[in-house]
């Protein structure tokens, strides 16, 4: 009765004794968890035959998680980013040196026996039994191999790691009876190659090519004697036997694995001598992995393509299934980063704003058809030291960005002139846009009309900007008054709709606020936002969503799916032409007059926020477009009065000063030895439009008093000259005037 249990069922011993009825490699079991012979008696208290007949008969093994290599377009590296530092090779390509090592001290009769050695399971029974304690395993490289499946399935989950390699019954059963189905299935050779990629050498290296760069920086395949050896002796205990920190007890280990090679005849005792004589000899390649090694600036570049494996749907329809794919890496990324951009933008960043400085500026650059990011970088390098950061001040917050982007000053103006002619308006639409007004009230908007409760004003940067203006000097002197009698003509609805067309969406992913004052800039957006959105101009109305990939190719070479660019047309190809003839204006003889390039046509615009807390510069070409920010990268900002930059003091920050020399040398070397092709022009003339009175002719003078009238009679005081201008409320009709040569009292009062 000794042997059952007062419950009427069976003992341990007797469950035991069951379990080894059905496997004669149960003994391995124990032998696995290098347990005293004592421990026997516990065998089968949780590895059951039935837990072990439940046991799928696969062992479904994930694909080893490998570095991925990011490439610009012409096929230079620009990082080399991993979870797991670990190129899968052949066994073929590894040295015979090496495979021979590995099999001497960690399973000598590797190919003579099964998936367990019942020799060696004896061997360490017998062992631990003496000691009274674990002195010894006996797992075969088939099942570590297999645990080491698991702990490359668990990942960087820590508890999902120590229950991978938890000292359990239960997790040996299963670990025993895959190595059995893998014995099978793969041969020893495969089963080598496997786990001489699967396992951990210590100091990030995982596989033996990883391990061999690390601590040697040569290939697998070139290792010598004593080289492998030292890789082979890390298996055991990587931190114990590191030959960076523990050096001694590192050559102890080597050469202790090459009296083994020794033993087992791989090599003869005089080649064991000879190679213990030798120094570690080690040529340390430290681990550079992630974005922050990227070359050139390129580091938020190569962030953006991670956010976008991270959150695209086309890498995986969940979170987790994309996130699981960037990890497993082992992938080779194509970008459309231009080496001559990115290395143009970097220098002109360099030149003009410094690292140290109080503000910091961002640059992108765009393709116009195609989407294609060029070059991308900015003043504040990718990093977690002083005056560096991981805030991609170039993109949305959702891709890594700041929570709100940054205001763009007048840089929207454009935009809602697109939206305007869009509606009918003429590009020689005229306000009386006078120095300072009220914000009309009130205006329609797409949920309703806005009205200006509070009495809020807006004023022009110059008080000697005084109207009437038609659109093209509105534009070019940037007229804070006429774009928002301009937006309020048309209402704000047509505008945001227009933007959303061109992919104009807010830093924060919010909706626009629907206000006239978004003409002016009020709402945060990114540079890479805005360089595209100006994109849609020079591709003629054209919008391309934005890229960073070319291609990837996955582990096996197999060619995955990409996302790309998608193009939908925004604006007429007469509005955007209009557009472009409006804003080659302003670098020709406009605010950006310092931002125009010399060598081949350029359009673009300047914007400055209110308190000079950013100025921007967004200008383009036919071939490439350009966003160029400059500000303070926090909440608060910086405001940019009386103030050093790059070295260069500035009482005020403007659009024109700073962004804008930046945007021109950016551009100038990125595209140098590139074609130079031309905008197509139209005319924004009004062809009725009557040639303004000035205070010698008649019918037009800034205050009342005398004028003359012409052969024709015109009433100085009665008649509108520019019936096409709406003038506001507060220009005063004087009185009448005679006609003729006469002399007339009145005319129309401007206030200044």
């Amino acid at each position: 009765m000794g042997n059952t249990r007062s419950s009427g069922g069976p003992s341990t011993a007797q469950q035991a004794a069951k379990f080894l009825g059905v496997s004669a490699l149960a003994g391995a079991v124990m032998a696995g968890l290098a347990l005293p012979a004592v421990g026997a008696l516990g065998l089968a208290a949780k590895g059951t035959v039935e837990e072990f007949d439940g046991i799928p008969a696969n062992l479904k093994t994930p694909p080893l998680s490998q570095r991925t290599t990011i490439l610009d377009a012409k096929g230079g590296e620009i990082a080399k980013v991993y979870s797991r530092d670990r190129t899968i090779v052949k066994l073929k390509d590894v040295s015979p040196y090496m495979q021979q090592a590995i099999v001497a001290i960690e399973d000598a009769r590797f190919y003579q026996h099964g998936a367990v050695d019942l020799k060696g399971v004896l061997r360490a029974v017998n062992t631990n039994a003496q000691d009274g304690g674990v002195s010894q395993g006996a797992s075969t490289l088939t099942q570590q191999y297999v645990k080491n499946v698991f702990v490359e399935e668990a990942g960087d989950d820590k508890d999902k790691v120590a229950e991978a390699t938890r000292q359990s019954i239960g997790r040996k059963i299963k670990e025993l009876k895959y190595a059995i189905k893998v014995e099978k299935e793969l041969g020893k050779k495969r089963i080598l190659e496997n786990y001489l990629n699967i396992t951990f050498f210590g100091q990030q290296a995982y596989g033996i090519e990883a391990a061999s760069q690390r601590y040697f920086s040569k290939p697998a395949k070139d290792l010598k004697l004593e080289q492998a050896a030292l890789l082979a002796g890390l298996v055991q205990s990587p931190s114990r036997y590191d030959p960076i920190n523990a050096p001694k007890t590192a050559k102890e280990r080597r050469d202790t694995v090459l009296r083994r090679m020794a033993q087992v005849k791989d090599i003869t005792p005089a080649q064991a001598a000879e190679a213990q004589k030798k120094p570690l000899g080690l040529k340390v390649s430290m681990p550079r992995s992630g974005c922050i090694t990227a070359v050139q600036g390129a580091g938020f570049f190569c962030d953006y393509v991670r956010e976008t494996l991270l959150n695209d749907p086309t890498f995986g329809k969940t979170a987790e299934a994309r996130a699981k794919r960037w990890t497993q890496g082992g992938l080779t990324i194509r970008t459309t980063l231009d080496p001559q951009a990115q290395e143009s933008v970097q220098k002109s960043i360099k030149n003009h704003v410094y690292q140290s400085d109080p503000v910091a500026t961002a640059v992108t650059l765009v393709e116009p058809g195609t989407g294609k990011v060029l070059g991308m970088g900015q003043s504040r390098p990718y990093g977690f030291g002083q005056n560096e950061t991981q805030i991609n001040l170039s993109a949305d917050k959702s891709m890594g960005g700041s929570n709100y982007g940054f205001q763009v000053g007048s840089t929207f103006k454009p935009i809602t002139a697109a939206a305007a002619i869009e509606q009918g308006k003429k590009p020689y639409q005229r306000y009386s846009s006078p120095y300072r007004m009220k914000y009309p009230s009130p205006v329609t908007t797409c949920k309703g009309t806005w009205s200006n409760d509070e009495g809020a004003t807006v004023e022009n940067e110059n008080e000697k900007e005084v109207g009437p203006y038609g659109m093209k000097d509105a534009t070019a002197k940037s007229v804070n008054t006429y774009f928002v009698q301009l937006i309020s003509d048309i209402g704000v609805c047509p505008v945001t709709q227009m933007a959303d067309k061109m992919g104009v969406k807010r830093a924060d992913g919010k909706e626009h606020n629907q206000v006239p004052s978004l003409t002016l800039g009020s709402e945060g957006f990114s540079p890479l936002t805005m360089a595209n959105a100006y994109a849609t101009f020079a591709n003629r109305g054209i919008y391309c969503s934005p890229v960073f990939i070319e291609s990837i190719t996955g582990p096996g070479g197999k060619a995955l799916k990409v996302p790309r660019s998608k193009c939908s047309r925004a604006m007429s190809t007469k509005t955007a032409d209009t557009i472009n003839t409006l804003l080659r204006g302003v670098v020709e003889d406009g605010t950006g007059k310092q931002a125009g390039l010399q060598s081949r046509p350029s359009a673009g615009k300047t914007g400055t926020t209110d308190e000079r807390r950013a100025a921007w510069f967004v200008g383009y070409t036919p071939n490439m477009a350009g966003a160029v920010w400059v500000g303070g990268a926090g909440a608060k900002g910086v405001k940019m009065e009386n103030i050093t930059i790059g070295g260069v003091h500035h009482d005020k920050v403007y659009g024109a000063d700073t962004p804008g020399p930046i945007w021109k040398d950016a551009m100038s070397g990125a595209l140098d030895g590139k074609p130079a092709p031309n905008f197509v022009n139209v005319s924004i003339k009004d062809p009725n439009q009557r040639k303004p009175h000035d205070d010698k002719k008649p019918g037009r003078d800034h205050k009342p008093g005398r004028d003359r009238g012409d052969d024709k009679g015109d009433n100085g005081g009665q008649e509108n000259p520019w019936p096409d201008i709406s003038l506001p409320p507060d220009v005063i009709s004087g009185g009448n005037g005679n006609g003729g040569n006469g002399n007339g009292n009145g005319g129309w009062h401007w206030p200044q």
